[in-house]
């Protein structure tokens, strides 16, 4: 048995088609199938039922799918110790939320220092980057402060202050609520914010609309198609303009914090240790990342 077939065989699991397996790892169809039938013949025992809108598994290719998701983070982790040294190096998948502020300047920092690190950023709800980075699909992410899976650790990279924002034409606090509610999808730490506050208000939203960005969110509020709840310092040059107006609500709505999250029981290689020393600053050196 191979690792190649390991991960082909969860790949075809994870799409349930050969045909979109065959896309993803760029290997044509008959190569795919041959490595499925070997695999098969290994354990002899079928993995997949299939059927004429593609494969599902079996049980016992839903108990090798357990096996193989653990042997195959283990060995990318084995590669990374291993390939591991002083200068920091390879793939680095991190993960954030939109309105991180200080990101350009974090990610500059770092690019500049370490030119040797492929670095690759990928945006997402709270809720979805935090299952990422726990499942091995991101090494970090940038999101708001929540009660985290306990196999991950933050790292806390700085506080902001929520404002409620509407376009200058709405004058009241009553005329805000009113209004359509535009934001990201389920899983954003500051939609949860926003429909705590709704919910202690006893105020139920006429309209819900979600959005893919925040550029997106942002125009749509300026041109009077709704209010949103978003960072003060994402919307300072709208505010001072004059295409919108802030609202503020009590601190325990507003306040939120972004925090880098990780794994805390995986290696912890030179090119991750190096990121959030350039998260933390100087106040804070390497050895004592792993207790934070």
């Amino acid at each position: 048995m191979e690792f190649k077939d390991l991960e082909i065989f969860q790949v075809v699991a994870e799409k349930g088609t050969i045909t979109e397996a065959a896309k993803e790892l760029s290997y044509v169809q008959s190569n795919i199938t041959s490595r499925i039938q070997k695999l098969e013949t290994e354990l002899n025992t079928p993995l997949f039922n299939r059927h004429r809108r593609g494969m599902s598994l079996t049980p016992e290719g839903k108990k090798l799918l357990a096996y193989c998701k653990k042997i195959l983070m283990l060995t990318a982790e084995m590669k990374k110790v291993v390939q591991s040294n002083e200068e920091p190096s390879g793939k680095l998948e991190i993960g954030t939320v939109e309105t991180v502020s200080h990101l350009p300047k974090i990610l500059s920092t770092y690019i500049k220092k370490y030119k040797n690190v492929d670095l690759s950023l990928f945006s997402g709800v709270t809720e979805t980057l935090e299952e990422k980075v726990l499942y091995h699909k991101l090494d970090g992410a940038f999101v708001t402060e929540a009660d985290f899976h306990p196999d991950l650790v933050s790292h806390e990279v700085f506080q902001e202050e929520l404002v409620l924002i509407c376009d200058r034409h709405i004058s009241t606090m009553e005329e805000v609520k009113e209004q359509p509610v535009l934001c990201f999808s389920e899983g954003c730490g500051y939609r949860a914010r926003l429909k705590a506050w709704y919910k202690d208000q006893n105020i139920t939203p006429k309209r819900i609309m979600e959005f893919g960005t925040l550029e997106t969110i942002l125009q749509s509020v300026t041109m009077g198609l709704g209010i949103t709840f978003v960072p003060r310092l994402a919307v300072t040059h709208l505010e001072q303009s004059g295409h919108i107006q802030c609202h503020t609500l009590p601190e325990e709505y507003s306040k939120i914090k972004t925090v880098f999250i990780r794994r805390a029981d995986t290696h912890m290689t030179s090119t991750i240790e190096k990121f959030i020393e350039v998260i933390l600053g100087d106040r804070h050196r390497p050895k004592n990342l792993v207790s934070q």
